[in-house]
């Protein structure tokens, strides 16, 4: 299994190199609102790596939980604490009037957009700030351990 998992990945990690090269290499138009074929492969890939990864990452944990269900309590709680960060940051966002530039349509973006990307990035914020204090701190209990 290890093996075929290692596979699919190093596949995955070729494609994003091999679309990499591409999007430097591709002639791009001197108009920035014009079509870019290699912008766009690119931001296809990347969405379907984020779904890839979302629908993995379920998928493991709801096979995890059912291979032991005294994990339950441990899926509950990160649920919780997911929806909890999401909700803050939703209010967090929607609490202030941010004006993104439209330039397609030379205005701003509405309320409920901005809010929905500044959700967005807050919640990104918050996970890089976890995952890099839970990185220090199992590698600080692996030291003393």
């Amino acid at each position: 299994m290890k093996k075929t998992l290692n596979i699919i990945l190093g596949i995955l990690l070729a494609i994003t190199a091999a679309l990499m090269i591409y999007a430097v290499v591709a002639p791009h138009p001197d108009d920035p609102s014009a079509y870019d074929a290699s912008v766009s492969l690119n931001l296809y890939w990347g969405y379907f790596l984020l779904v890839f990864a979302i629908a993995s990452a379920i998928f493991c944990a709801v096979f995890g939980t059912i291979k032991n269900p005294a994990s339950l309590k441990l899926v509950a709680l990160s649920a919780g604490l997911i929806i909890v960060i999401v909700g803050v940051a939703y209010f967090l966002a929607a609490g202030h009037t941010v004006n993104i530039p439209d330039l397609a349509n030379n205005g701003y973006f509405g309320h409920t957009e901005t809010v929905i990307t500044e959700t967005s990035v807050i919640v990104t914020y918050v996970a890089m700030v976890a995952a890099f204090l839970v990185a220090v701190a199992t590698e600080v209990y692996n030291a003393f351990k």
